[in-house]
């Protein structure tokens, strides 16, 4: 007995309805890539840069993080942020505070003795 052959399916062209369209069918390169005219309102001005300056990357810190930087408890961080003393930002549920955020609140906190 041999396998039963797969062919496919007799596409039923059906009025009004629009043809299913063919998976994987190659995309022409004009249609993927097409220049912006110079009058166009999304053209880049002259005086702009044409590639934009990198920022400086953040470095996000977790509570539990924070909390064994400063030598603290998770709860203290979390009166701080809750308190504006310290810089953060909510994700979900959860906080995350900038590395930048604590170096400036433990240099502001900082006092001299004697």
């Amino acid at each position: 007995m041999t396998m039963p052959q797969r062919h496919a399916a007799a596409t039923v062209v059906r009025p009004g309805m629009p043809m299913p369209r063919q998976m994987g069918r190659p995309m022409s390169a004009a249609a993927v890539a097409r220049p912006v005219p110079a009058a166009h309102p999304a053209a880049m001005p002259l005086g702009r840069p044409a590639v934009p300056a990198p920022r400086a990357a953040v470095t996000f810190l977790t509570v539990a993080e924070v909390a064994s930087m400063m030598r603290v408890s998770k709860m203290t961080v979390y009166r701080l942020v809750h308190a504006g003393e310290l810089a953060a930002v909510r994700v979900g549920r959860s906080f995350r505070v900038p590395e930048r955020a604590v170096q400036d609140y433990l240099r502001d906190a900082y006092t001299d003795i004697a």
